[in-house]
Parts: structure tokens; C-alpha cells; sequence
């Protein structure tokens, strides 16, 4: 219990662990895409929808949810420090993604979008309301604002879609994978309900937001089933990229599938949370993965595209060998992981001792 009691503005276990289930779920749908082929049907196509219409959102969501653990309790006067920590971030995460795709997918244009740069992106974007989340109803307007750039985006896609082939440039920047518009409006989401949760006083009032968050996502969950069962959706496209926006080849969630979203997104938090803080359930190695995620990130691109898929060329069109695959591969990057920590730490030691 004593360990439940920890501010929110200390790192939590359960936060670093969610994020490196996102990391696992983004991994397994770049070796789904890029191990296997078509020759394995459906479950291949189900499996890379579903780690994307999970693994994503989530890791949207968390870049927004955990910006003001080190931010809602500080003094005026620690601010500037904290915006400065946050603008240097999304500079280099905005770097890394274009250093990500020199290195990797030297056939596409380096400064082109994805999700490194989303995220980049989205810290540096949720500074100027996060500088406004005390005021009275702000929280509750960014929310709003968020649903509106997103509904906006709904309205707008015919329109997109015609204005992308007179402007390739900035559309292969800003309308690629995983498009700043309309997915920082999934950040701004997270950075307002995630104010919210680190004002919490006390850990049972945090446990209480969480699990309250928890009941709205298995409400969502229910409409979006409801949905599809009162539509008569064919159970082959109520997971399908077809009934969702897809612009310049890369998905974007549409109309009920946010439902599906948000809710994986808010159950597996309140259920992270239950699990890891409270039931004490030992997931370091998510942990580890969590707090190396981007360099894990970088990283695994060169194991999962560039050795196996360029360089060897290797097909694992069976499910036992993929599997086993993955399973070895993801203990190579936890212990890369683990190796990233301690190196940081010993640097850190060393910076003490000299200073």
C-alpha cells in the first residue's frame, strides 16, 4: 500500500509498463507487415489492424497523458525549465524520426512523417495549452477543441484527399503516417485527462479516476460493438482498414472505430494501474522496454526491416516460427534495454563523482 501512496510526478511503474505494451503491440505490427505475407490470410490481416487500432492510440495517448506528471505541481518559478525539457524533446524526437528514416527507408524522402515526428510534434503543440490547463473549464475546452479538429478532419477528408496530388511536399510531411492532423488531437486528449490525474492529492482519489476511466472505455467498447451488431458489419470488416480514413496509403481511425480506440486506451490504463501498482505484479521487463522505448524503437527497425527483411529476406509464414521469433527478439531488446539503463546510470554516477 505504501507503494501505491507515491506522487504522481515520481516515475510509476504502471505508465512505463503501458507504454512498453504499446511498444510490444507497434513491433508486432511492423513484423506482421514485414515477416510474413499475404499467403497467411486473415489472422495476418487482423493481427496487423488490431496492434495498430490499439498499439497506436495508446502510444498517442500516453505522449499526452504523462506530459504533466513533472509539470501540473511545479512552482511558476520551475516552469520555464520544464518548457524548455519539453521543447528540446520534440526538437530531437522530430530529428530522430528523420535520422530514423535516412538511415532505414532510404528509398522515401528522410523529412517525410511518421510517428517519432507526430509525437515531436504533439509535446511541442501541447505546450501552449498546458501553460492554460489551471484556469477553470480550460481542460474541458481542449478536450473540445480536440474533438472539433478531429470532426473537422472527418468533414474535410474528400477535400484532403483531392488538394494531396498538387501538394506532395507537405503532404508526405504533415498528412503521412500518422498525421499530426488529426492524431495530436488524441495527444491533447491525453494531456488534458492526464492533468487532471497528477492534481489528484492522493493515491486513492488517483486509483478512483482510473477506474471510473476504465468504466467509460468498456462503455465505449460497447457501443462499438453495439454499432457493428445493429449495422449488420461482416465480421471480416468490423477489423479492417476499409471502414476507416486512409490517406496517402496510412490509416486513420474514423467515426465509431475512436470508439474502439479510446476504449482499449482507457481500459488497459485503469487495468495497468490495477495490476502493477496495486496488485504489485512484477513486469519489469515492460518496464525496462517503457523506458527505453525510443531508442528500443529506433533500434528495432534495424533487427526487424533491415537485417531480416532486406538483408536476409526471410518469410516466416508459419505461426510457430513467427511467434518464436518474436518472443526471441523481444528478450534481445529487453536486454538491450536494460544494458541503455545501466550505461545512463553508470554516466550518471561518473557526472556525480566529477562534479
Amino acid at each position: 500500500a505504501a507503494a501505491v501512496e507515491r506522487g504522481p510526478a515520481e516515475r510509476l511503474q504502471f505508465l512505463d509498463a503501458v507504454r512498453g505494451f504499446a511498444l510490444l503491440l507497434m513491433i508486432v505490427n511492423h513484423t506482421g507487415r514485414w515477416w510474413q505475407d499475404g499467403a497467411m490470410g486473415w489472422p495476418r490481416y487482423n493481427l496487423i489492424y488490431g496492434s495498430m487500432v490499439v498499439g497506436a492510440p495508446l502510444f498517442l495517448f500516453l505522449v499526452g497523458f504523462c506530459l504533466p506528471l513533472s509539470f501540473a505541481r511545479r512552482p511558476d518559478a520551475g516552469r520555464a525549465g520544464v518548457v524548455t525539457k519539453f521543447l528540446s524533446r520534440g526538437i530531437r524526437l522530430v530529428l530522430a524520426s528523420w535520422l530514423l528514416n535516412f538511415l532505414i527507408f532510404r528509398d522515401e524522402p528522410f523529412w517525410e512523417g511518421g510517428v517519432l515526428q507526430t509525437i515531436g510534434l504533439g509535446i511541442i503543440l501541447s505546450l501552449p495549452p498546458m501553460l492554460a490547463l489551471h484556469r477553470r473549464g480550460a481542460r474541458t475546452a481542449l478536450v473540445a477543441i480536440a474533438l472539433g479538429a478531429y470532426a473537422l478532419f472527418s468533414v474535410s477528408y474528400a477535400q484532403v484527399l483531392a488538394w494531396l496530388p498538387a501538394h506532395p511536399v507537405i503532404g508526405r510531411i504533415f498528412l503521412f503516417e500518422f498525421a499530426p492532423w488529426p492524431w495530436i488531437s488524441l495527444v491533447w486528449i491525453g494531456l488534458a485527462l492526464g492533468w487532471t490525474w497528477a492534481r489528484l492529492p492522493t493515491a486513492a482519489q488517483r486509483a478512483r479516476y482510473l477506474a471510473i476511466l476504465s468504466v467509460v472505455g468498456v462503455l465505449f467498447l460497447v457501443a462499438f460493438a453495439a454499432w457493428d451488431w445493429a449495422h449488420g458489419t461482416p465480421p471480416h470488416l468490423s477489423l479492417s482498414f476499409k471502414r476507416d480514413f486512409i490517406v496517402n496509403n496510412h490509416w486513420i481511425a474514423r467515426g465509431v472505430t475512436g470508439f474502439l480506440c479510446l476504449g482499449s486506451v482507457f481500459c488497459l490504463l485503469g487495468l495497468a494501474y490495477w495490476l502493477v501498482e496495486v496488485r504489485r505484479l512484477p513486469v519489469g521487463w515492460l518496464v525496462i522496454l517503457g523506458r527505453t522505448s525510443l531508442m528500443i524503437y529506433f533500434v528495432h527497425h534495424v533487427f526487424v526491416f533491415t537485417l531480416v527483411h532486406e538483408w536476409l529476406g526471410l518469410k516466416l509464414n508459419h505461426w510457430a516460427w513467427y511467434w518464436l521469433a518474436n518472443a526471441l527478439l523481444t528478450v534481445l531488446l529487453v536486454a538491450l534495454g536494460w544494458l541503455w539503463l545501466e550505461i545512463r546510470a553508470l554516466a550518471g554516477r561518473r557526472r556525480l563523482q566529477t562534479a
